[in-house]
């Protein structure tokens, strides 16, 4: 018997964020405060005071992958490569069916704060309570967005002691899991472009996906900025 019951902690948090509250929940690639309606994002977004220009994110699987993304055999394969091939994490971008009544579900205000160009977030294979949790939510056709368990350019938070108080404050459930996989990296996912090859934050396990790419689709990433 494990320590840890995934499916039990997807279920709680699930349930409080469909009935509108807002959960901190842990990913391998550090804390997340996330929700289900229009109301709790724009808590999130407030209370972390984000600048308007930063987008929401959604927790994504490969099924959510196949119902909204549209992409490019070439995309297709790099994404798989990364998150099925080598098991990493990843903040996918990529042109989405911007009809799709998943995502209409969120309101037009909400989709605009969570979408750019007709693109989409997704934070990809992120752990095992990540797995059933996006599962739960496509089944129930319930959308996640939201972000870092953060105040805004405060750093990602690996360990829930080190979610400030305001953060903590306004989340109905708190998953604690500890410590998370990737704190070594001190940053969240990194985020990249699918199509375009565009690396939009250089995050969590850098090395490895431009590792991927150099070896696999003769694609060089610029290195990781000097600390």
């Amino acid at each position: 018997m494990g320590v840890l019951d995934f499916r039990e902690d997807a279920r709680r948090a699930f349930d409080a964020m469909r009935a509108g509250g807002i959960a901190i929940l842990p990913m391998d690639v550090g804390y997340s405060l996330i929700g289900a309606t229009a109301p709790a994002l724009r808590r999130i977004f407030d209370t972390k005071r984000r600048a308007p220009s930063k987008l929401n994110a959604m927790l994504g699987n490969d099924a959510l992958v196949e119902d909204l993304y549209l992409l490019s055999d070439r995309g297709r394969d790099v994404l798989e490569a990364i998150t099925r091939d080598y098991d990493l994490p990843l903040g996918a971008v990529a042109p989405c069916r911007m009809e799709h009544p998943f995502l209409r579900k969120l309101g037009e205000d909400m989709l605009t704060r969570s979408t750019k160009d007709a693109t989409l977030l997704m934070l990809l294979n992120s752990g095992n309570l990540h797995a059933e949790i996006t599962r739960l939510s496509r089944e129930h056709q319930v959308p996640l967005f939201g972000s870092s368990a953060n105040l805004s350019l405060s750093g990602t938070k690996f360990d829930p002691k080190d979610i400030e108080p305001e953060v903590k404050a306004i989340a109905d459930i708190l998953i604690d899991y500890g410590l998370m996989k990737y704190h070594p990296y001190r940053a969240s996912s990194t985020i990249l472009n699918i199509e375009t090859l565009e690396v939009v934050r250089v995050g969590s396990c850098y090395e490895n996906i431009a590792s991927i790419l150099a070896r696999h689709f003769g694609v060089a990433l610029p290195p990781r900025p000097a600390a």
